[in-house]
């Protein structure tokens, strides 16, 4: 093999050795691959008041500081809904401000609760938790086959950066097999 290969899918071929980003490298593939599925994501929005809801429902379950209701709503929502700070600590502020939650401080870092107040407009909500109902919204489900395929090429790019020959070699081929398995998936229906 002469370290390179004659297409990459995008119609220009890439060299594994190079080490390079210039035209025809691994890197300039692997680029044009990321703007593909970029492209392709829709973004789902969640409706208005939904931070809400799910900081409330999160704190019915346990306290909480800020940074963990983002991962758990992250979690619960398989990664199709993952609020930024920028709107999970003001609704928390907002909550403060209205009597339902409260902050205590410790080393440096709030870890909120609900107060008797929000106690009861959860326990009077029946609402369900905006991850429950997250899958069902338009485009939702097309968000994590290209969030795989962005990591899995992610790995292949550390394997082509840091891997020695053989590996590389190990990696081509399991890229090969995913990529037979994909079409197998198709070609089952």
């Amino acid at each position: 093999m002469n370290g390179s290969f004659s297409s990459n899918g995008f119609g220009t071929p890439f060299d594994f050795g190079s080490g390079g980003r210039g035209p025809g490298s691994f890197w300039e593939a692997m680029d044009q691959l990321r703007s593909a599925f970029e492209q392709r994501i829709p973004t789902p929005r969640m409706g208005r008041g939904d931070v809400r809801t799910a900081v409330l429902a999160l704190l019915a379950e346990q306290p909480m500081h800020g940074y963990q209701i983002i991962n758990e709503i992250s979690e619960r929502s398989g990664g199709t809904w993952k609020p930024s700070a920028g709107s999970v600590y003001p609704t928390l502020q907002l909550l403060a401000d209205e009597g339902l939650i409260e902050a205590v401080e410790d080393n440096g870092r709030k870890t909120y609760s609900l107060t008797d107040a929000g106690r009861e407009v959860t326990a009077d909500d029946k609402a369900q938790a905006p991850w429950e109902t997250s899958a069902s919204r338009p485009g939702a489900h097309l968000t994590a086959l290209p969030k795989a395929g962005m990591e899995l090429a992610a790995a292949a790019a550390q394997v082509g950066r840091t891997g020695s020959p053989e590996q590389v070699q190990q990696a081509v081929a399991v890229l090969e097999d995913a990529r037979r398995k994909l079409y197998a998936i198709l070609a089952a229906d």
